[in-house]
């Protein structure tokens, strides 16, 4: 998946998915693929927009035994996904189980999907990962042992705010995607996001890819606004 931003699809059907991505006419999009929109309408919704030649991040954030995560990512490899995801709080032998799960599971002569273990949710605050978590960590130590755990366990790269995206290229290196969502304009709401930034600020920060919804997808002009962020971040 290239480094072009990443639209989130906060859609829970086909037909709004598809007249979103008419929107679009025949440009090629990375785009992100939720919960909402995997679970109501299956794989049907991937292959739907694979066909389109459009690049998805499934973001379904997997997090169970290392068993079950290794035949599921089996499973999910078969999708033609180009990026997956997990939560880091799953542990080495998870991550590790994944990665196997999507090796096996993808086609030969085609690259498996890139695999991002998720640290700490953007809309998590300190006050309330100490409080819940049970942690004496800071934000930054949290998501820096997160990332440092997911690097060493063979991961391509974690979901992180561009908070910490700096933090996470000196624990590990510069080819360790740190993937930023949370992204907002200046004018945009903030909406159920704490820790947000704007697409230069997740440039300047050391993001290497940005994932942004609400603020393209309930645009009056999507692609307008997609085409603002896209220059922004670009620089």
């Amino acid at each position: 998946m290239d480094s072009e931003p990443i639209i989130a699809l906060d859609y829970a059907n086909v037909e709004d998915t598809e007249a979103f991505l008419n929107r679009f006419d025949s440009d090629t999009l990375n785009v992100k693929i939720g919960m909402e929109l995997f679970y109501q309408q299956g794989p049907e919704i991937v292959y739907l927009v694979k066909n389109r030649g459009h690049s998805v991040f499934l973001d379904i954030k997997l997090h169970d035994i290392p068993t079950t995560v290794r035949k599921a990512m089996s499973g999910i490899a078969g999708l033609g996904v180009d990026m997956i995801n997990v939560h880091a709080a799953g542990g080495s032998q998870m991550i590790e189980a994944a990665i196997e799960g999507l090796e096996k599971g993808t086609a030969a002569g085609h690259k498996r999907p890139l695999l991002l273990a998720v640290t700490q949710l953007t809309s998590t605050s300190e006050q309330s990962m100490q409080a819940e978590q049970g942690t004496s960590f800071t934000m930054k130590e949290s998501v820096r042992h997160y990332a440092e755990l997911a690097f060493k366990s063979g991961a391509n790269g974690v979901v992180c705010s561009a908070q910490e995206a700096e933090l996470i290229r000196g624990a590990t290196d510069d080819s360790f995607l740190r993937v930023t969502p949370g992204i907002r304009l200046d004018y945009s709401s903030k909406d159920d996001q704490v820790r947000i930034a704007t697409p230069s600020e997740a440039r300047e920060m050391g993001s290497t890819h940005i994932v942004v919804g609400r603020p393209i997808t309930q645009a009056a002009d999507p692609a307008e606004i997609y085409s603002t962020i896209q220059s922004e971040w670009k620089g």
